[in-house]
């Protein structure tokens, strides 16, 4: 069983995230998450954390989840615990997708990093990097209830999200939707 699989719904996030950007529908809820609350001076998660995004990510998830489990080509590779308890499965993935970017976006604050801005030392790269897969660590703590990921399928997930990812901004970039490739 590919750890691949797992996070095969996560997809359905990024789907239903992106017509919502382009046409910025849902407007009132692009407020951000931390309310403008600031820590030592700093913003909390700064204003590209919405309510907005995290419910829209969110019931992509979900919805996506539902959706391929009626696809027994693709729920035949989930773990049976996540099978037989598919809705559990699809709400305990999308709060540990949306919950898992937080810690990473409260640190960058912290460091005065703005978002989608970069620094460029040692520290401000492996933030960079970190920040392609900073998901990975919430869904593993989010599906223990239901299956505990191990640590290679934990590595094996993160190193394919930061290459899928890095794929994409690189891409991204060369057609000029980015700023950067990173």
């Amino acid at each position: 069983m590919s750890a691949l699989w797992i996070i095969l719904p996560l997809l359905g996030g990024y789907v239903a995230h992106a017509p919502v950007l382009r046409f910025d529908w849902l407007r009132p809820l692009a407020r951000p998450i931390d309310a403008g609350a600031s820590f030592r001076g700093k913003r909390v998660f700064g204003d590209n954390k919405t309510w907005r995004g995290a419910l829209v990510m969110f019931g992509g998830v979900v919805a996506a989840t539902l959706l391929l489990s009626a696809a027994p080509s693709v729920a035949n590779h989930w773990p049976a615990p996540l099978r037989e308890h598919t809705l559990a499965y699809g709400l305990l993935l999308a709060l540990g997708f949306v919950a898992g970017e937080l810690p990473n976006s409260f640190l960058k604050r912290q460091l005065e990093i703005a978002p989608g801005q970069r620094r460029l030392s040692a520290l401000g790269v492996t933030l960079a990097l970190f920040d392609q897969a900073d998901f990975v660590p919430g869904i593993w703590l989010s599906l223990s209830p239901l299956w505990c990921m191990t640590v290679n399928q934990a590595a094996i997930v993160f190193a394919a999200a930061l290459l899928i990812h890095l794929v994409i901004n690189v891409i991204g970039y060369a057609i000029g939707a980015r700023k950067s490739w990173l």
